[in-house]
């Protein structure tokens, strides 16, 4: 059975044969808010993608450097992705270390938690304005109006990124304005 990583593999490869080197650098640019890997576990899941015939992979020599694998979807893998999609995705497991620690902001300094919460604003409000400058350069892409085209979806996982982005960077902001008062109450 493919794993949810397995899939994420697949929809890289179905826009364009990569290697495996390729295929870590754009989990970070394309998908890296939503979905995470480290390289440890992308090869490990290439070769049991290879086993199950969903990815097949060809030896590219190099001129400076060792050969490299570059890996393609197969006809059985673009399938598989196929169905992934539009089946039913699991409950979503939310883990936030942030929000976590909001549940017990109750017994910190709220200068310090305050602060925090303000570094972290800062921090999602530079994502969005990446985000927001990604979205400009998209909406610019012919095939962008075609829900049938890679930009389609890149534009729509794009648009997620940025309300994400936008409503963790507001939250933090409010619950920093909840929090200042009492640190103003607090002697230096």
């Amino acid at each position: 059975m493919t794993s949810t990583l397995g899939f994420a593999l697949l929809g890289l490869l179905a826009r364009q044969p990569r290697s495996g080197y390729d295929i870590a650098a754009q989990l970070e640019r394309g998908v890296g808010p939503f979905w995470h890997a480290r390289h440890s576990q992308i090869y490990p899941e290439l070769a049991r993608l290879q086993v199950d015939a969903l990815v097949d992979f060809e030896v590219v020599e190099q001129h400076d450097r060792p050969a490299k694998k570059v890996y393609s979807i197969t006809d059985a893998g673009r399938v598989a992705l196929a169905d992934w999609v539009v089946s039913p995705p699991g409950q979503a497991a939310i883990r936030s270390e942030l929000t976590l620690r909001a549940y017990s902001i109750w017994l910190a300094d709220p200068r310090r938690a305050a602060a925090m919460l303000r570094e972290q604003e800062r921090i999602h409000r530079e994502q969005l304005a990446h985000y927001e400058g990604d979205r400009q350069r998209l909406e610019r892409s012919p095939g962008l109006a075609d829900p049938r085209t890679p930009e389609f979806a890149t534009y729509a996982t794009l648009r997620r990124g940025i309300g994400y982005e936008s409503e963790l960077a507001e939250w933090c902001a409010w619950l920093a304005a909840e929090l200042e008062p009492a640190a103003e109450q607090i002697e230096p």
